[in-house]
């Protein structure tokens, strides 16, 4: 191979993986045990990747033991990587809200109580922030719930991923009675509200 046949060879790799990558985006929720909300997104089509882990609190590198004793400011948090050609941050908002958690409860979620199954949204840029604070409003404006809307928005802050064993933990162990009472019915949701976007599974 010639040097120039060479050079518009990796200049079109180069393109190739720099389109790829311009196809991922990142946006990060909380919204009470993370098992079932990264359950949840696991069956959103264009969503590539979901990690259960915490955000919010000021103590690095937490374990899920000291998250929750409720004193290091952390939420259980999830962090979707997904591709904004197939299913919009809009989208994954309204999944958000009307699947994933309850937005009008504070500091607990179903059974778990705690400041660490508080609901957060943490956006990852001013764009973020301004669109979902857009959401948060209409949905007001519009009274789509009955109770005031107490999700907290926030801008990003450091997210830590959780131990292994918490990774994937509602599609591992569909059968658990939590998961089966408490998440099993939000994935069933998701598939009446979402038909088009939703999946069986992303993995």
């Amino acid at each position: 191979m010639t040097i120039r046949r060479l050079t518009f060879a990796l200049v079109a790799l180069l393109g190739f993986t720099r389109s790829a990558a311009a196809q991922q985006a990142e946006a990060i929720f909380a919204g009470g045990c993370f098992w079932g909300v990264q359950w949840v997104f696991e069956h959103v089509r264009g969503v590539t990747a979901v990690v259960s882990g915490y955000s919010g609190g000021t103590v690095a590198n937490p374990t899920y033991e000291l998250v929750n004793t409720g004193t290091t400011g952390h939420a259980e948090s999830v962090r979707v990587t997904f591709d904004p050609s197939v299913v919009s941050y809009r989208q994954l908002l309204e999944i958000f809200f009307r699947v994933a958690h309850d937005p009008t409860t504070r500091d607990r979620q179903g059974p778990d109580v705690g400041s660490d199954y508080r609901a957060i949204v943490f956006a990852r840029d001013s764009a973020q922030l301004r669109e979902v604070s857009a959401y948060v409003a209409e949905l007001t404006s519009k009274r789509v719930f009955n109770r005031p809307i107490v999700t907290e928005l926030r801008l990003s802050q450091p997210f830590y991923m959780a131990e292994a064993y918490h990774q994937r933990y509602a599609e591992l162990h569909p059968n658990e009675p939590y998961i089966v009472i408490n998440d099993a019915p939000k994935v069933k949701r998701l598939q009446q509200l979402f038909p088009a976007l939703f999946q069986v599974s992303s993995r």
